[in-house]
């Protein structure tokens, strides 16, 4: 398969909602009010909801309710309610996947996992806005979903890594690319800000060639989430590189509770972002 020509097919196949797409519009635009912002999001009752619905999360634990759009701009700010935006409308637009394929709620327990854990670890080293990096995390293997949809067959196939052959690996060797290098050009297609998609891009490159802290966020995340979702096949950190959690200033202990507060968050932070759950709205 050829990455570019798939990217092409799974553009025209999955759209964005027209609420993010003008959203991302407005944030573009430097003369944009985050009046104009709450506006767009309000029009769209699903994304109103869904924004509402992680305000009150666990993903932020805000002593008091928030029960206005504009309230939650305030609270949770303007860029990081777009990152959430993009999402929920990127999680959205892959909603009508065969799940007979893959384990749909296994894969999203996997992206929620990862992006808790970017989250997490974007706090510890005191980032701005740490929502950019949970939705390169929720976001990191959506390349899979396409695959399910243009060639099942090779889904499958690649769903047969084990302890000696590393997921991204099988995927190379059956598609050609892996599932985030996939992932990461289908974002820059649709328009989405280089801080999402370039970490994921570096995802799986060799630690010594990270360059960037958000690339290193991200790719640790990754594997913690890889062997947390995958115990049948992998003991716990089997794909962890010392120098991964080093990088960082993070221990075997700091590893730990990082895995046992996202471990704790992901029960209910997974039926925000599953697609089977907006059915419901």
């Amino acid at each position: 398969m050829n990455i570019e020509e798939t990217v092409s097919q799974a553009s025209e196949l999955f759209v964005l909602p027209d609420s993010v797409t003008r959203l991302k519009a407005c944030m573009d635009d430097e003369a944009a009010s985050i009046d104009d912002v709450a506006d767009i999001i309000a029009f769209d009752p699903s994304l109103a909801t869904q924004l509402l619905k992680v305000a009150n999360s666990a993903l932020y634990r805000f002593p008091n309710k928030v029960e206005t759009i504009s309230k939650a701009l305030q609270v949770i700010g303007t860029r990081s309610a777009y990152d959430l935006a993009l999402a929920y409308g990127v999680s959205h637009a892959f909603s009508d996947i065969d799940a007979k394929v893959i384990d749909m709620d296994k894969f999203w327990e996997q992206s929620v996992s990862c992006g808790l854990l970017a989250k997490y670890f974007a706090d510890q080293q005191k980032y701005r806005e740490p929502e950019r990096l949970f939705v390169a995390g929720l976001l990191h293997h959506i390349g899979e979903l396409v695959i399910v949809a243009l060639a099942p067959d090779k889904a499958r196939r690649c769903l047969e890594f084990n302890a000696r052959v590393a997921p991204h690996d099988l995927q190379e060797a059956t598609l050609g690319f892996s599932y985030t290098a996939l992932s990461s050009r289908l974002i820059e297609n649709w328009g989405i800000p280089e801080s999402i998609y370039a970490p994921i891009a570096a995802i799986n490159l060799p630690h010594a060639q990270m360059t960037s802290l958000d690339a290193k966020i991200l790719q640790l995340s990754y594997v913690l989430a890889l062997d947390n979702v995958n115990p049948d096949i992998y003991p716990s950190y089997n794909n962890l590189d010392p120098a991964q959690h080093e990088a960082l200033d993070l221990d075997r202990e700091d590893l730990e509770d990082a895995l046992d507060i996202t471990n704790l968050q992901c029960i209910s932070v997974i039926s925000l972002f599953n697609p089977s759950a907006f059915m419901l709205y």
